[in-house]
């Protein structure tokens, strides 16, 4: 019998992840991610278990340095920055996360913000709900240059949404399709100077800096969108702020920031053109089942010897 971690919040004491690992004769162990533990508890998270699905929380060398029983770490999500990979590589514990379960659901927010930003919904339905009746002419999507960066799962998705939508879809990645009737495939440098809407879909690359740094940023159209529903890490924040604040950017739609949750001494927070959710674009309810059963299948091919379906190490 193993011992199973289990820190993902919505996957609770017997759900149907749950049940899969107890129906396999495993032991499963509930403590819910809510934001950052303390530092003792944090470090010992790891000792004593065998395997850990685990929520979007860092795991780092010291904490792998104590899981002397542990076997695989998998994510119920796709991104994997907060886990340090190389330092569990080199104690042989397997990572793996859960790619093709939540694009449709991220495909959705973004389509989501784009319109929530088009017609400013939370700062009509704020005024409205405040006494004021307004009336501002938003914008139409049909019709708009949608540039869509990285063309995995959640790209393409939202490429098919916005060609529904008749936008002009135009995507920046390497790996081109030249198949794709609903799309053109163009540089970096040519979707930021021409997108009338540009929506992130590509990993971070930390060592690199932002994708949109200050010089990035700039090249945007002084009315273009920018949605980020992919990494925080994307976007230097500063830069954003102060194009938001200066009017060189029209908008912003954020699901995912550097620090979460939003601080509040953020140059973001005050903004009347940007509109912030909580880090839910995968969140909802068929995602998260999609999600927390691939994960825990994942932890049952290691611990049973076999190799998992989405390994990143």
């Amino acid at each position: 019998m193993a011992r199973v971690l289990i820190t993902t919040d919505y996957l609770t004491p017997d759900d149907d992840v749950d049940r899969l690992l107890r129906r396999h004769g495993h032991q499963t162990v509930h403590l819910p991610y809510a934001g950052p533990r303390p530092a003792q508890e944090q470090v010992k998270l790891l000792q004593d278990v065998d395997a850990a699905i685990l929520a979007n929380e860092p795991v780092t060398s010291e904490m792998l340095e104590r899981a002397d029983r542990l076997k695989v770490l998998a994510r119920s999500g796709v991104g994997y920055d907060s886990i340090d990979v190389s330092a569990a590589t080199a104690r042989g514990v397997q990572v793996c996360n859960a790619p093709g379960t939540n694009h449709h659901s991220v495909a959705e927010l973004a389509l989501g913000l784009m319109l929530a930003c088009a017609r400013q919904i939370p700062q009509v339905s704020a005024a409205v709900d405040q006494g004021g009746w307004p009336r501002e002419a938003g914008q139409e999507l049909r019709g708009k240059r949608l540039g869509v960066v990285g063309y995995g799962p959640s790209g393409r998705a939202v490429t098919q949404l916005g060609a529904a939508l008749g936008m002009q879809v135009q995507v920046t990645t390497s790996h081109p399709d030249p198949a794709a009737a609903s799309a053109a495939f163009v540089g970096l440098e040519e979707n930021l100077q021409t997108a009338d809407v540009l929506t992130l879909h590509t990993r971070a690359h930390d060592d690199a800096g932002p994708l949109l740094d200050a010089e990035r940023l700039a090249l945007l159209r002084p009315e273009a969108m920018l949605i980020n529903t992919a990494r925080g890490s994307l976007v230097d924040e500063a830069a954003l702020a102060q194009a938001l604040r200066t009017g060189t950017l029209g908008s912003a739609g954020l699901d995912v920031l550097e620090a979460e949750p939003l601080p509040q001494e953020s140059p973001l927070r005050g903004l009347d053109n940007v509109i912030i959710t909580s880090h839910l674009a995968g969140q909802t309810a068929e995602a998260r089942r999609r999600a927390g059963l691939s994960a825990a299948q994942a932890v049952l091919d290691v611990l049973d010897g076999r190799q998992p379906d989405h390994p990143v190490s």
